[in-house]
């Protein structure tokens, strides 16, 4: 027989719990919300954060890549999807199609069946450039709701910034095996440089986490984006001396470099 009301399991009976999922008193805490720097004296928590994807074509054939763009903005306008569409300044025929959402359910229900239109068939998916992220935090943030909802849509969506290059990126196992301080000390001196050349308005960034999300596991999904393209490239030239990429990033790129075609901040 089982145990008796209000005793405690034993020997088989707790196997069989905990084979059926019964929570035990060492269990881990489970907690997916996002953290960032104490406001007013409480620890600022929330639940949420912004889905972002990137999907590259090649608009070959027969549907070319200015009625591709005609056609692929007229049919998103009618979704009041958010989105902004690049051209691919490294294919002549290429298009680059950012989204986002705070639910990733849009991605398929309100981008997906835009593709199945007549008049936008004929896009060919270049699957290696694809790149989906979320926003995330590191406990600092002063402003957490502005960090992960508002800031990547106005950087994505910012008239002054016509240019983009995005790319995921792979960081080794050794890192976090590091001590919590030196890892610390690592991420510090990479952010250093991004605010700096941020605050010179050269280029400003979109930081999304993709663990499980990649088809290649990439860890993060970078956005450089600014008014000019050089400013991008250098920033990226300068982060190589960084002792996080020199030692511990296994794996950048591919790169997209796009130029904004039309934006739609959506619904």
């Amino acid at each position: 027989m089982g145990a008796r009301a209000g005793s405690l399991p034993h020997g088989d009976d707790r196997a069989k719990l905990a084979a059926m999922g019964t929570p035990q008193s060492d269990a881990p805490q489970i907690d997916v919300r996002e953290r960032g720097a104490e406001r007013d004296g409480q620890r600022q928590t929330m639940d949420r954060r912004l889905f972002m994807q990137l999907l590259v074509f090649d608009a070959t054939g027969q549907l070319g890549a200015s009625e591709a763009t005609r056609n692929l903005t007229a049919a998103l306008e009618r979704r009041r999807a958010a989105a902004v569409l690049y051209a691919d300044v490294n294919n002549p025929a290429g298009l680059g199609l950012l989204t986002w959402s705070e639910d990733p359910g849009d991605f398929v229900s309100r981008v997906r069946p835009v593709f199945a239109e007549q008049e936008i068939r004929g896009l060919r998916l270049r699957h290696e450039l694809t790149m989906l992220g979320r926003t995330y935090s590191t406990g600092y943030e002063p402003d957490l709701e502005h960090w992960l909802l508002e800031r990547p849509r106005q950087t994505a969506l910012n008239e002054a910034w016509p240019w983009a290059v995005w790319y995921p990126l792979r960081r080794g196992g050794a890192f976090e095996r590091l001590p919590p301080k030196e890892r610390s000390d690592i991420m510090r001196e990479h952010a250093g440089i991004g605010k700096a050349y941020g605050a010179a308005d050269l280029a400003h960034d979109i930081r999304l986490a993709c663990h499980g999300l990649d088809a290649h596991d990439n860890e993060f999904v970078i956005g450089l984006i600014g008014k000019e393209l050089h400013p991008l490239s250098h920033v990226v030239q300068a982060m190589r001396r960084t002792r996080q990429t020199s030692e511990f990033i296994v794996q950048m790129g591919p790169f997209f470099v796009g130029h904004v075609l039309w934006r739609n901040a959506g619904s």
